[in-house]
């Protein structure tokens, strides 16, 4: 199979249909094979579900092994904000050929992501025409809020995560995101984790399955 962006799959065991996806997205400087560690926890408990990591569609400005779904290197909110609907455009390409590939509607999708890649998720979930099963969001915060507004299309339930020691994305922005859903109306969980910085522990982990679980993906 190849899509749009270079990516690592995690499929089910052999013999085991396909009939749900989650797909990853990486943090800054990251790459799918990086997220595709959450897969390792998760696989067991979701024995038909695909897990599929891109890469994102730039090298990382700072670190040219990793990648990027916008540049950070330029504190310009219009541009970042430019360059994150690029990504959106993209991402939305590679998402109808999971789509198309494995025969899947979006209720049986989860988007996940991690700092950059929660912000993506975040927008990717709120801005397409059909709700998402869920979006999962770890050390996340919404790009731009006046910008995401006005584009709301859908209301995908959503879990955020963040640590309360995060010094990388502040969890106030976790806090703040929580808001704008509550005022628009959208289901939303939060989760804050005690001593924990800018990372996935196991405790995200588990408490993100048990969403995904309870939300029937």
């Amino acid at each position: 199979m190849t899509f749009c962006l270079d990516s690592t799959i995690i499929e089910p065991e052999k013999g085991k249909e396909i009939k749900k996806a989650i797909i990853l997205l990486h943090g800054y400087g990251g790459d799918g094979k990086d997220i595709s560690m959450l897969s390792l926890n998760w696989k067991r408990h979701l024995p038909n579900t695909i897990f599929i990591c891109p890469n994102g569609h730039e090298r990382c400005s700072i670190n040219p092994s990793g990648f990027q779904w916008f540049d950070l290197t330029k504190d310009d909110p219009n541009y970042i904000i430019e360059e994150s609907i690029k990504a959106e455009k993209i991402l939305n390409e590679f998402i109808s050929e999971v789509k198309k590939e494995f025969n899947l509607e979006n209720k049986k999708i989860c988007l996940s992501g991690f700092s950059q890649g929660c912000m993506m998720s975040i927008n990717l979930g709120l801005t397409s025409d059909k709700e998402y099963n869920c979006i999962i969001g770890f050390s996340g915060k919404i790009i731009n809020q006046k910008d995401l507004k006005p584009r709301i299309r859908s209301s995908t339930r959503t879990l955020l995560v963040h640590g309360d020691s995060d010094q990388v994305v502040s969890p106030k922005f976790m806090l703040e995101a929580k808001d704008f859903f509550i005022r628009s109306n959208i289901d939303i969980e939060t989760y804050l984790i005690k001593n924990c910085d800018h990372h996935i522990p196991i405790e995200a982990s588990s408490v993100a399955l048990n969403y995904i679980l309870k939300k029937n993906l």
